[in-house]
């Protein structure tokens, strides 16, 4: 993992974004959140595990089949499978240890609106 520390590359409102190997943050202080890298980490390892590429693809996909379902960005950012994962697992700070390859399959549904 490599952290970059840059309020000018993302989007206001983004705290932070992983996109292998690099994790960007908005403030310095966020790396000392245990949570927060936890969430982070957790996508390095979605990445990793699906050979990189392929989960930006899905991912994109999914945003765009959740946004036509939601009608909404956020709710369609919060639904995709990989930030379910994340989130729900982001204060489990065990978790990476004992995370089965592929967990985020587990998350694959749509939410009720």
């Amino acid at each position: 993992m490599i952290l970059i520390i840059n309020k000018f590359i993302l989007k206001k409102g983004f705290l932070g974004i992983s996109i292998w190997p690099f994790v960007i943050l908005r403030d310095e202080k966020l790396k000392e959140d245990p949570v927060f890298m936890n969430h982070e980490k957790i996508h390095l390892q979605q990445q990793l595990e699906m050979l990189i590429l392929p989960f930006y693809i899905i991912y994109i996909l999914e945003f765009l089949l959740k946004y036509t379902y939601y009608g909404n960005a956020y709710l369609a950012y919060r639904n995709i499978s990989f930030e379910r994962e994340s989130y729900q697992q982001e204060a489990n700070l065990l978790y990476l240890k004992k995370r089965k390859i592929w967990s985020w399959v587990n998350y694959l549904k749509i939410a009720s609106k």
